[in-house]
């Protein structure tokens, strides 16, 4: 099992990012939580990972904390909720956020985010709630990665829009999320960040 890898981010586009290990190239998936705090591109990251094994793929996550890792395992074992389906979770809210929506029986909240309907969020409370975390730990948001600024890109709003299909949003939602979000000086993280606020809230 590989616990985490750490080296320079050479290449980002949500949900999935390249570092280079040692002149080895891992292709990670991870959470926009995780995009947030990413440094600039060629510096070094390091990310807590969990490996999936399919029969037809062996698929990377990759967490900045090790709340997020912690929250995406348990996730995982809720029947009904695939690597996919954490992720997007994670996307959504961070792992402080969803505890809360655990602890305060907030199924409201849990079928904003796409493909969790009323059933699927009444079992994750129910499945959940006594497998979380202390509160202290779900709420450690140490990022591997320090002191790192995010450049701005440019067609910005495309990259958000194919990010945001990619996690489960449909493209007419995924158009409409972004759309009313001013471009300048903002990356893809930054859009996406936005977006997802604005559809949780």
């Amino acid at each position: 099992m590989i616990g985490f890898l750490r080296g320079k981010l050479v290449a980002k586009a949500p949900p999935i990012l390249v570092l280079d290990v040692q002149g080895v190239g891992y292709e990670v998936e991870a959470p926009m939580t995780t995009f947030y705090n990413l440094p600039a591109m060629g510096e070094t990251v390091q990310l807590h990972t969990h490996l999936v094994v399919r029969e037809d793929a062996h698929i990377l996550f990759g967490f900045s904390t090790e709340a997020d890792r912690v929250m995406f395992r348990t996730l995982i074992k809720v029947n009904g909720v695939g690597p996919k389906l954490a992720l997007t979770i994670l996307s959504g809210q961070s792992a402080d956020e969803f505890y809360r929506c655990i602890q305060d029986n907030d199924t409201a909240a849990l079928v904003r985010l796409p493909g969790v309907g009323k059933k699927t969020a009444e079992r994750l409370i129910i499945e959940m709630r006594d497998k979380l975390p202390a509160a202290d730990s779900a709420t450690d948001n140490t990022s591997a990665a320090e002191g790192g600024v995010t450049i701005p890109r440019s067609h910005a709003k495309q990259e958000a829009i194919s990010a945001l299909c990619a996690l489960g949003y449909k493209p007419p939602e995924a158009s409409k999320m972004v759309q009313n979000i001013a471009q300048e000086d903002k990356t893809c993280e930054d859009i996406i960040r936005l977006a997802l606020q604005g559809k949780i809230k």
